[in-house]
């Protein structure tokens, strides 16, 4: 691909490779109910989000320490540049971890000793969004947003993920409001498995900038025109749409579509350890299965660098960079 990538749309613990889930276990002395890796990958067959969310959250056991997030993060970060990403834009969901006794500064603080190192290793730009587990109670996203707050934690902005049906945006317009007036990015999943009114909810309550997935917005013609008017990003996952059964196969995935229709699509990897590739290889598979031509490779570049929340000087120096 001649344009370098922004990849908007990854959860860095959904980056967690079996080999490197049983060299933190063995790091860590934790126990693995897997005799081995082949074990382990045997269970990445995935019936819906839900039967992925349980394996996503289980692994996280492994992660205990600062060193643990910054390896974590570096082998994303050395991967993401190997396959044409120059700025990234990373979900962590510090819940999840706070939740089984790690403090949210050995979450942030690996992390981010991985962004400064990864910048300077890869000239590779990224930025961190703590993402709200929207199955968790809301007085624990707003307890971590006022924690993360109170850090002065370096992230760029807030996000909404995890089991989507049930769990509307709604639940969590006062977080995304306060974080919003503390000059965080706001971004939130909706329109995976969830209905097109979260989507409009993710929009209107939330003041989301960014729509992660949004595929189901094509059931909505009323959305797809909003969207298109107000060129409100949709960072897209194929892999994962593929692998989660949101679609069939890559062959009918909605992309092309989606494009088609005025929408500002972006081509991410979601969670690309437990899905079968990160950004290059879901480019691959688009073009395999789809021919997505070299322009519309270059068009879903373009959006991503737009879409980013990079600042205008960085766009443009990856937007003039062949």
């Amino acid at each position: 691909m001649s344009l370098p990538v922004a990849e908007l749309h990854m959860h860095i613990e959904g980056s967690l490779e079996p080999e490197l889930i049983f060299e933190l276990a063995e790091r860590n002395s934790v126990t693995l109910p897997y005799r081995d890796i082949d074990d382990l990958r045997s269970r990445y067959e995935f019936t819906d989000l839900q039967s992925f969310l349980d394996l996503y959250f289980a692994n996280m056991q492994v992660l205990r320490t600062e060193q643990d997030f910054a390896d974590l993060a570096r082998a994303y970060f050395a991967r993401a540049a190997q396959g044409g990403v120059a700025h990234a834009e990373i979900f962590c969901n510090p819940q999840a971890h706070m939740a089984r006794g790690v403090s949210l500064e050995v979450v942030i603080d690996g992390i981010m000793d991985a962004v400064s190192a990864s910048e300077r290793e890869f000239g590779l730009s990224s930025g961190v969004i703590a993402a709200v587990l929207r199955d968790r109670p809301v007085r624990e996203a707003v307890d971590m947003l006022a924690d993360l707050l109170a850090m002065r934690a370096p992230i760029v902005g807030i996000g909404l993920d995890s089991a989507e049906v049930g769990n509307p945006p709604s639940l969590f317009e006062d977080v995304f409001a306060r974080a919003r007036a503390e000059g965080l990015h706001t971004v939130a999943h909706a329109g995976e498995e969830g209905p097109p009114e979260y989507i409009w909810q993710a929009l209107d309550l939330l003041g989301a900038e960014r729509i992660d997935h949004g595929v189901r917005a094509l059931e909505d013609p009323e959305l797809v025109r909003r969207l298109v008017d107000e060129q409100i990003p949709l960072t897209v996952c194929p892999l994962s749409n593929v692998r989660l059964r949101v679609v069939d196969t890559m062959a009918v995935h909605p992309v092309r579509r989606m494009m088609t229709e005025g929408l500002v699509v972006t081509v991410n990897s979601d969670d690309p350890a437990y899905f079968g590739g990160y950004v290059d290889d879901n480019f691959t598979a688009l073009r395999d299965a789809v021919d997505l031509t070299d322009g519309e490779r270059d068009i879903l570049a373009r959006n991503s660098i737009r879409a980013s929340f990079a600042s205008e000087a960085r766009k443009s120096e990856l937007l003039a960079a062949r």
